[in-house]
């Protein structure tokens, strides 16, 4: 098993996960790891500070605001935000970040600043990629998204 795939498997198992950059409207990849996450059994906070619900439920402006620690977050914001996100975990002690990334041209939530960042501080990084291509049951489009992924390289190949 690689150490990506441990990585992978040991976010999934967390129970507390915050999902930053969860909006309003159809198609926002937050908003689908969201709820995807919270259907199969996860706790899940949703954080925005422009929003105050998401997907019926309360969303917070930020890690610190959380009713309680979780133990990874994704995020899925730009990559300046993604930074913010990746400072706040440093400050909280959160050990585990997914910096989700769709297909090249559709866009990235990747820096190599928050990268950087998490690495320096000990914190587990899987820089790309998107939970939903790996949290179970994975729907057609994910599958496909990750075999494709995998064949063009650009899956995550290091934490």
């Amino acid at each position: 098993m690689t150490e990506v795939t441990v990585a992978i498997q040991d976010f999934l198992a967390q129970k507390r996960i915050a999902v930053a950059g969860v909006s309003s409207g159809k198609g926002i990849p937050a908003n689908a790891i969201y709820c995807r996450l919270r259907d199969t059994g996860h706790t899940v906070f949703a954080v925005n500070p422009s929003r105050t619900t998401a997907e019926g439920d309360p969303c917070y402006p930020d890690l610190q605001s959380l009713p309680e620690k979780v133990d990874a977050v994704v995020a899925a914001t730009s990559p300046k935000g993604t930074e913010s996100i990746v400072q706040q975990c440093v400050a909280l002690g959160i050990p585990r970040v997914w910096i989700h990334q769709s297909l090249k041209s559709f866009g990235t939530s990747v820096s190599d600043e928050a990268v950087r960042l998490c690495r320096e501080n000990n914190i587990t990084v899987i820089p790309g990629g998107c939970p939903m291509m790996f949290c179970e049951p994975v729907d057609v489009a994910h599958k496909c998204m990750r075999w494709l992924s995998r064949v063009t390289g650009n899956l995550p190949a290091s934490v």
